[in-house]
């Protein structure tokens, strides 16, 4: 197991010790690395970014910068004018279809997304075909919710524009085999798009080596604060698009007829940057750079296959998704005839915190024939006490409902 970091790396855990926290898929905790880079630029270098020449705007500035170098390196982003800084996944994939989508999609064109897509990477292609006459279509998945890439390589064709997938589901744990769909992808002139929220907290990403043509991620799934994500895209594609929203940095020059915008990265960070949010997650970066992502994997690994384990062994228990070995760290299940939200309330009354609902997946919710379901995403900060505290509480739920049943 890793041992680079312990619940007292993190405040809110070391002040909780019977918490058990395994909704990180939602949202992770933050160490106080982070909190402590937040609070240092709010106390030492608080000014607006690129609004100055004085001293402190000039420092305000230059950690803004070091922030998307630092980022842009742990994304394997070259070109580190290419990353943006966004208010998080949501907003970039939204950037995407609105800015590239509008300027590039006819109708008459097809928008590819899979069976296993979070609405912010279903609905925003959804409505932009809805807006320009273009046909939405989605890939169904295998039986074990992979992407089918037979079925989908027999649904691109010339008409195809993009090809829209999340390299981890946020409900299955699946890992998408990103080089092949990018080469599907490439081979019909499609773009490809790839929603990374699940995966730049767990697993080693390369931006430039996968090929994918945006690729989105947020700051609170991987130890940073919320309000903060990024987007990489390729220059070429942004160089031609159009901005996603006008004023302040990212103008050039503004005549009484027209205007011009501002060079990358600026062009698409209109009004003042969360300066202070990038310091956070580039904090955030270096912790997960520290304890090394082959690390953050390994434990994952160890633990969600305990976990698989030991639920699948409870009688009425029904696990979505492929094996563990084949998962990042989320575990979605249904117990029974408990209802996902009455198992997520008696977990809680155990001190563990999972989440239940559609996970902001209906498609997917239908294809599993669900309304919801039951989920436990693990982190850096969980171990086997955790696991342990998880099963205690299905085993509670369960036998609780038996005897209602009675």
């Amino acid at each position: 197991m890793m041992s680079a970091l312990s619940r007292s790396d993190f405040p809110l855990l070391a002040a909780s010790p019977r918490l058990v926290y395994l909704d990180s898929a939602a949202t992770t905790q933050k160490p106080r690395a982070v909190l402590d880079a937040i609070r240092d630029f709010y106390e030492s270098d608080n000014a607006n970014p690129h609004r100055g020449a004085y001293a402190l705007s000039v420092r305000a500035t230059q950690r803004y910068h070091d922030a998307r170098a630092r980022v842009a390196k742990f994304l394997g982003v070259s070109d580190t004018d290419c990353l943006i800084f966004t208010r998080g996944t949501t907003e970039s994939l939204n950037l995407v279809a609105a800015s590239w989508g509008r300027a590039n999609v006819r109708a008459g064109d097809e928008i590819v997304v899979t069976g296993a897509e979070h609405h912010a990477n279903f609905v925003p292609w959804q409505q932009l075909a809805i807006e320009t006459g273009a046909r939405f279509r989605i890939c169904e998945l295998t039986a074990d919710g992979a992407i089918d890439l037979d079925r989908l390589r027999a649904m691109l064709g010339s008409k195809t524009k993009v090809v829209a997938f999340a390299h981890v589901s946020n409900v299955l744990g699946t890992i998408a085999p990103v080089r092949e769909i990018v080469e599907l992808a490439h081979g019909v002139g499609a773009i490809a798009v790839c929603d990374g929220a699940q995966a730049a907290p767990h697993l080693t990403v390369r931006f430039d080596a996968s090929g994918v043509d945006f690729f989105a991620a947020s700051g609170h799934k991987m130890l940073g604060p919320m309000g903060i994500g990024v987007l990489a895209g390729r220059r070429a594609l942004l160089d031609a698009m159009p901005p996603f929203l006008t004023g302040g940095d990212m103008i050039e020059f503004v005549e009484d007829e027209h205007s011009t915008w501002n060079r990358l990265p600026h062009k698409f960070e209109a009004g003042t940057p969360n300066a202070a949010g990038a310091v956070g997650l580039a904090a955030a970066v270096g912790v997960l750079e520290r304890v090394g992502m082959d690390a953050v994997r390994a434990h994952e690994l160890a633990l969600v296959g305990a976990a698989y384990r030991r639920l699948a062994a409870i009688d009425g228990v029904r696990i979505y998704g492929p094996g563990p070995e084949d998962r990042s760290g989320v575990l979605s299940f249904n117990v029974g005839d408990v209802h996902p939200h009455d198992l997520a309330t008696i977990l809680d009354s155990h001190h563990v915190c999972i989440r239940a609902g559609h996970h902001c997946a209906q498609p997917l919710m239908r294809r599993l024939g669900v309304s919801a379901t039951a989920r436990a995403s693990f982190y850096v900060y969980n171990d086997d006490a955790d696991i342990d505290a998880l099963v205690n509480g299905v085993m509670a739920a369960r036998e609780m409902f038996s005897r209602v049943g009675a």
